[in-house]
């Protein structure tokens, strides 16, 4: 980025290629006095400038543009809301402390690196001037300090997605700080901030964020039951719980979210070596509970259509070494939606060797994985 520099001579050879023109030169000559055209590029109307930048698809000629003029950095401010500045290798800082105060509509910004440029500065910048923030990728910005999320928590409340995947500098305070203020919160990515993501933040979380949707927790290995149990019992809407790598929780934070979170698709126990066949008996009666208490009632007359699009979609056991075939197979029978198969394997059993004997219905019936693979890509 830094030797991009506005193509002043691209934008006049694109502009006159276009003939950006609302009239024609073959019209009559009583028409002449109704014809608007556009003489320079810098001319152009703001629904036209925002057409032509989005079918661009590409968000560095958006930040050139922004640069060309006052009327277009104007308009580009007003009109774009979604904006990635992932592709940037170097001085991403710089860059966004720059930006900033001109995309103050943003609703979508990624800063996701792939080395580590952000710092505090930047972030405060954002949340300075991009009020109306609902998602935001902070993702691998190992740099960045409580200050960061303190200052999101003060200017975007309204955020409603937070990646702070591997920033592993982030304190449980300042977690619990941003959770009082950001109640919109649906999803929510804390792997490997090991510091932030404590019993005491789960327990902030739900208490202020009860909407929230997808929470993964991956490798936050501080995290007990204590914290699990309270997210269940605080976010009852909860699809989708990564806790992969969080070695001290046990059968309590399986059942607890079994019993609370009746939305539940996607859950991650990958090495939670502590996890016994009590979990997986659980997640079973869960399942036949909700069918029979409502909850599936289509479920006789679409002839399990619908509990395909209900109940656990993805479970991962791998390595969870405790567990015997007979209690993961009742989950896999409970849930039409898991399989072993190879043409979906969402029932992840991979370091198990006690559990290869579990198999899903299509391996009774081949033709099912088709219809399967078909109803997955519909949800």
């Amino acid at each position: 980025m830094d030797s991009a520099q506005p193509p002043s001579g691209e934008w006049n050879n694109s502009f006159n290629t276009l003939m950006v023109s609302g009239g024609d030169r073959s019209r009559q000559p009583q028409d002449a006095g109704n014809e608007t055209s556009f003489t320079n590029w810098k001319d152009l109307p703001m629904e036209l400038l925002l057409r032509i930048i989005s079918l661009v698809g590409d968000d560095r000629i958006v930040i050139v543009a922004s640069g060309v003029c006052t009327g277009w950095c104007d308009t580009l401010g007003w009109g774009v809301a979604n904006l990635s500045l992932s592709w940037c290798q170097a001085h991403m800082n710089d860059l966004v402390m720059s930006l900033a105060h001109k995309f103050t509509k943003l609703q979508v910004l990624s800063l996701r690196q792939i080395r580590a440029q952000l710092e505090d500065s930047g972030v405060e910048a954002v949340a300075n001037n991009c009020h109306d923030l609902h998602e935001l990728d902070l993702s691998r910005s190992f740099r960045l300090s409580d200050r960061s999320l303190y200052a999101l928590a003060h200017g975007c409340p309204h955020l409603t997605r937070l990646n702070i995947s591997g920033c592993s500098n982030f304190s449980d305070a300042a977690l619990v700080f941003l959770s009082s203020q950001c109640n919109n919160l649906k999803c929510l990515n804390l792997c490997g901030c090991v510091r932030a993501a404590s019993d005491r933040a789960l327990q902030a979380i739900a208490c202020n964020c009860g909407q929230l949707q997808s929470l993964n927790l991956g490798w936050c290995d501080s995290i007990t039951d204590k914290g699990v149990t309270s997210l269940a019992s605080g976010c009852p809407e909860l699809r989708a719980v990564d806790l992969c790598g969080c070695v001290l929780i046990t059968d309590e934070s399986v059942v607890a979210l079994a019993n609370g979170c009746s939305h539940l698709r996607s859950l991650g126990l990958y090495y939670c070596q502590n996890i016994t066949d009590r979990a997986m008996y659980s997640l079973a009666a869960n399942s036949r509970v909700r069918s029979q208490g409502g909850s599936w009632d289509t479920t006789a007359k679409s002839g399990g259509k619908d509990r395909e699009r209900d109940g656990l979609a993805s479970l991962n056991i791998s390595q969870c070494t405790a567990l015997t075939p007979p209690a993961v197979q009742a989950v896999c029978d409970s849930f039409p939606a898991l399989h072993t198969c190879s043409e979906r394997h969402s029932l992840i059993i991979s370091g198990c060797l006690s559990l290869t004997s579990v198999h899903c219905a299509c391996a009774l019936h081949p033709h099912r994985a088709g219809r399967v693979i078909l109803s997955n890509h519909a949800y």
